[in-house]
């Protein structure tokens, strides 16, 4: 086990109670009497995943000492959010493989994965409605419009060997960022926190997000398969310019730049181990770390501005392990 599941499974057990009522939450709202919902729902959610969401969120409450029973039930709408996107993901990127088997689209077909997606969307909205919040349904329906907004970015710029840092990091900033963010502040808004505190739990989520992708992104090229459970090359094949893309392009040779630039025009994965041979003698894989190691910064730092106590230094810990992660 390396040393970021480490410290992930540490960041799992002081909130394991509260996650357990988060899984009873889960598998009672993924009720439904259609038993085809509820199959491809649960084959997605049993696969695992580090559940980093609602860690956060009830992490967020551990620190501002909230107890307020909606915070399981928040926990279990974030992750019905993000299964969600995993499922729309995977029907758009023709993935095959997550968490080491095989895709719900692989399994079911990509009708019932997109319905069922669009379930868990709606009956997340159901559970909104159970807060009573006004502030928190504004909170989630924000984030999951920017996140819409992120996923038809990202489409738009397939196969675009001219994207940049900056239109890069605006879609993971929507895309995966987002919801990140949200989880965070929605622990500091269920606490009652001031203005100032739900920023900074905010811009925590937001930067361990970005920080998150962009390290995702990195494994692409520099990771286990075996450990990943996902493909390697993934993204090249899908026409995606992630960073270490775009920087090997940049700071390569003219040879080096060109090679790089028809493989995201082409989709093709045939010179796989040439372009990740070409980002790490660039260095552009290094510069990517770099990148990541900015935004955990950036999430440190949001953290400290919160009380101090053991969940604060579970976020702490979570931010400065992120950057060994392997899988």
């Amino acid at each position: 086990m390396s040393a970021s599941s480490t410290t992930t499974s540490q960041a799992l057990s002081i909130v394991s109670a509260d996650m357990q009522e988060v899984d009873a939450t889960i598998a009672r709202r993924l009720d439904s009497g259609v038993p085809l919902v509820g199959e491809v729902a649960r084959y997605i959610i049993s696969a695992g995943g580090k559940r980093l969401r609602p860690v956060l969120l009830l992490l967020v409450c551990g620190v501002l000492d909230c107890r307020s029973p909606q915070r399981h039930n928040l926990a279990a709408v974030v992750e019905f959010i993000h299964t969600a996107t995993l499922l729309h993901d995977d029907v758009v990127d023709e993935s095959t493989l997550r968490r080491g088997r095989s895709t719900a689209n692989e399994m079911f077909g990509n009708p019932a994965s997109v319905l069922v997606g669009d379930f868990l969307y709606s009956r997340a909205f159901q559970m909104m409605v159970d807060t009573g919040s006004m502030r928190v349904m504004q909170i989630l329906a924000d984030a999951t419009n920017i996140i819409s907004e992120g996923e038809v970015l990202q489409l738009m710029n397939m196969h675009d060997a001219e994207l940049d840092e900056e239109g890069y990091l605006r879609v993971i900033r929507s895309k995966t960022a987002k919801l990140f963010e949200a989880s965070a502040r929605l622990g500091a808004v269920l606490a009652g926190a001031t203005p100032a505190i739900e920023a900074a739990c905010a811009e925590y989520g937001q930067s361990l997000g970005t920080a998150f992708q962009v390290i995702d992104d990195v494994l692409d090229y520099d990771g286990d398969a075996e450990e990943m459970g996902k493909n390697l090359g993934d993204d090249l094949r899908e026409g995606k310019a992630t960073l270490p893309l775009i920087l090997a392009m940049r700071i390569g040779t003219p040879e080096q730049a060109t090679l790089v630039r028809e493989a995201i025009q082409t989709g093709s994965t045939e010179k796989l181990a040439t372009i990740a041979s070409i980002v790490r003698q660039t260095g552009a894989l290094d510069r990517t770390r770099a990148a990541a190691a900015e935004q955990a910064q950036r999430a440190i730092d949001a953290a400290r501005l919160l009380p101090q106590n053991e969940y604060t230094n579970t976020l702490l810990e979570l931010a400065s392990q992120l950057l060994l992660r392997r899988s």
